[in-house]
This record gives structure tokens, sequence and C-alpha cells, in this order.
């Protein structure tokens, strides 16, 4: 009698065991549809700016405040929630068919509210006073501001944490992580051209040190040689001349006249004497992907590795 009794709970355990299971699978297969972790809780975080920001559970609906927001959201599998997007947001091409909510720094406020977003994300250049009012009107804000490459890969962190795309974003931070080491590889005990990274002509714009820009060039196996500058700075045709650059990278893309800092290169008489035009080591890169802090940063590097390496990158 009792082994009969022990034989049926026993199978009795079996099923709800599998019962269990199944039911387990069902609820994992509702929440990780298309690959996306949905969170029912709130997650709170803090962004770039040191604000506090509280997201409640997992939002379907996202405006993008910057282009660089725009590419890390494709990028991680959030691109089908984008429902606005900037004007200047233009990669991936998918997303000239989204509402455009106005320019980085003249952000339409009602064109963002009417669209009802759960969250959005911005950047230095959208003004506090916007982040202000949106974040007033209950719609949360992730600030993201990277000074540096790292900086770039957890703001892609983040942004899988906040549109529930974790595993997607840690993917694509690490496949970034191990193209940026082989540079670094390739690179680390190489001789060190001196490197000229510059935006525009009249005055010439040229990236000193702290930016991402100088430490691409670093990375790249470059010494910036304007590195004794802080930031992005005007510096004089003497002054250039006098640097001597053995590689000069013009960002081109600016407009319609995005094309004019690297024919002045070429072109100036008074340029004629710098080693990087004597030697034809002028490059172009284009702007979109050497300034914007999002998953192309990486290209930037392999592109800048290139032209500072010919002979290690043939």
């Amino acid at each position: 009698m009792s082994r009969g009794v022990t034989s049926d709970m026993r199978i009795f355990v079996v099923f709800l065991l599998v019962l269990l299971a199944a039911s387990a699978a069902a609820f994992s297969a509702l929440h990780l549809m298309h690959g996306m972790e949905y969170q029912t809780a709130t997650l709170t975080i803090i962004d770039d700016f040191n604000r506090t920001v509280v997201i409640n559970g997992t939002p379907s609906k996202i405006v993008s405040m910057a282009p660089s927001c725009t590419e890390i959201l494709f990028a991680i599998g959030a691109g089908d929630r984008v429902v606005g997007v900037t004007e200047y947001c233009n990669y991936p091409e998918s997303v000239q068919n989204i509402t455009k909510v106005g320019g980085v720094s003249t952000i339409s406020l009602e064109k963002i509210v009417a669209l009802d977003p759960d969250v959005v994300f911005g950047c230095e250049l959208n003004g506090k006073e916007v982040f202000e009012k949106l974040t007033s009107l209950g719609i949360p804000v992730v600030g993201f501001n990277p000074k540096n490459l790292s900086g770039i890969l957890n703001d892609i962190i983040v942004a899988g944490e906040v549109t529930g795309e974790r595993r997607n974003a840690t993917r694509l931070v690490e496949m970034m992580q191990l193209r940026i080491q082989e540079i670094v590889r390739k690179t680390n005990n190489t001789y060190k051209p001196k490197v000229a990274l510059i935006t525009w002509h009249d005055p010439i714009w040229v990236t000193g040190s702290g930016t991402v820009q100088d430490e691409l060039i670093t990375l790249a196996g470059g010494e910036n040689a304007f590195g004794y500058l802080e930031g992005w700075k005007s510096v004089s045709l003497e002054e250039f001349i006098d640097r001597d650059p053995d590689v000069i990278i013009v960002s081109v893309g600016h407009g319609v006249e995005g094309e004019k800092p690297y024919e002045y290169i070429l072109n100036e008489e008074r340029m004629k004497i710098v080693s990087a035009v004597k030697n034809g080591h002028v490059y172009k890169i284009d702007a979109d992907v050497v300034s914007r802090s999002g998953p192309r940063i990486v290209n930037a590097l392999e592109e800048i590795a290139k032209m500072v390496h010919p002979e290690i990158f043939s």
C-alpha cells in the first residue's frame, strides 16, 4: 500500500515538474520575443549628466534626439521601437521614414509629446531646458555625453539596459572591444607619426587632447600634433605649418561645403611645405563616422589606423 502511494506521488511530482518547466518556457518565450528582455519592474539609472532617470517597464516607443543615440538604438536591435528622430539622423537608411522632431539643437517639444514616448535619448547639444521640460511632463530622458571610447561603450550598455536589449548591447560592446584591441596590438610598438585631424579650414579647426578623436589618433598608433591644446581649437595657418604634421586627416561631409577643408589643404600654396602634403599623406574621413559617439566609432579607428600606418594595414 505504501509503495503504491509513493509511486503515485512520484508520478505526480514528475508531472508537476514538467508542468512548471513548460510554464517557465512559455513565460520565457513571451518575455524574450525578438531577443528583447522585457522588464516589468522599474529601472533606475544615472546618466552621463549625473541625472537619476527612472524607466517603468520596457519602452515600446522611443524618441532619439541625437544621431549618435539613433545609431546605438538601431545597432542593439531597438530600432523598430524608435518613433522619432532628428533631421540629422541619417544612419541606418531606414531612419528616413521615421517622424522628425527637429534638429539636434532645435528640438520640437510639441512633436515629441505628440509621439507619447516611453523614453527619450538625448545629448548635450539638445540643451538643459529640453531635458528639464520633458522630465517635468513625466517623460524619462536619458542623456549621453561620453568623453572617450570607454564612455561610448558604457552608453551602449546603458541603452541596452533601458530598452531591454542588454544581451545585444553586451555582444556589440564585446565585438567593438575585440576590434579596438586588434588595432592596438598591431600599432603598439610602432613609430608614432604626428597626426592632425581637422574639421574646418577658415579658420583651421583641429582636435586637441581630451577628445574621442584624440584617443582615436593615439590608439591608431599616432601622436596628436595638437595634443598640447585642450578640446577642439582653431589655429592659425602659421601655427599649423609650424607643427608640420606627418599625416593630415580631414573630416568631410559637413553640409554642401563638406569637401572644402580637404581641397584647401591640398591647394593652399603655403601648405606645400608641410610633410603630410609633400608626401601625399592627406586623407578624408566621413564626418558622421568619426564624430558620432556610437558603434561606428570603431570604423573610424580602423580607417585612421590605415591612414597613420599604411605599411601595417596595406
